[in-house]
């Protein structure tokens, strides 16, 4: 059957995850304005809807492969493991090259000014938010699963918008560094520090885009509907 213009970018993703790089090739983005429909977000963009469609519409993956966590709970742990892990590894080792890059190649590079600075807030902004998320909010959306948390569910839905919100900031600066390095073009005059900052930023904004999307479009919503139940 094919699939509908209606769909929305983060139901389309979670119905299968290989779509996400299909739809980073186009340049749309399912994480944090998931609930675009694919009409609204490829006619904003300027994009052929039927064309899109065509690249989504991918052979039935083997069922091993979109078997994922089955629980909010398990979901949550899988968020921490995979994404908040590598986070935390990663953004002190980016930083630092971001930082040396723009030291070195600042003069002739000013644009690295700009990205030095929305990398530094990116990094403010997603160490309290995930810190926030790890030590409050995932164990409250697990002990709501288990029927554990009633008194603590009442506050859950302003935590969740505040964190999609936090979304959203640190989704903006990645979109803007990804522009000022030209789509982490690699100059001809950058040294092999520079080739591997832009390396980095571009895979660190990549599993972002997952990272939000499991939250924002699987994780939150299906949170949500607990409190609501």
């Amino acid at each position: 059957m094919p699939l509908a213009p209606t769909a929305t970018l983060g139901d389309l993703v979670t119905e299968d995850s290989r779509r996400s790089r299909i739809l980073e090739r186009f340049g749309l983005d399912y994480c944090c304005n998931g609930a675009d429909t694919l009409a609204d977000a490829t006619a904003a963009a300027g994009l052929d809807v039927e064309v899109v469609i065509a690249a989504l519409d991918l052979p039935a993956a083997a069922p091993a492969a979109e078997h994922g966590p089955t629980t909010n709970a398990d979901l949550a742990h899988d968020i921490v493991d995979t994404h908040h892990a590598y986070m935390w590894e990663e953004m002190p080792r980016l930083a630092a090259l971001v930082e040396k890059v723009y030291r070195v190649h600042g003069e002739r590079h000013p644009e690295l000014a700009r990205v030095h600075d929305a990398f530094v807030e990116a990094v403010a902004a997603l160490e309290p938010h995930m810190t926030t998320e790890e030590r409050s909010v995932f164990p409250t959306i697990a002990k709501l699963e288990k029927g554990q948390a009633a008194t603590l569910s009442a506050s859950l839905p302003e935590s969740i918008d505040r964190l999609v919100a936090e979304h959203r900031v640190v989704g903006d600066l990645f979109h803007e560094i990804r522009a000022l390095t030209n789509g982490y073009t690699w100059p001809a005059d950058g040294c092999n520090s520079y080739k591997m900052m832009l390396e980095g930023l571009q895979e660190m904004e990549l599993d972002l885009h997952e990272h939000i999307h499991k939250e924002n479009n699987v994780l939150f919503p299906q949170a949500l509907r607990l409190v609501q139940a």
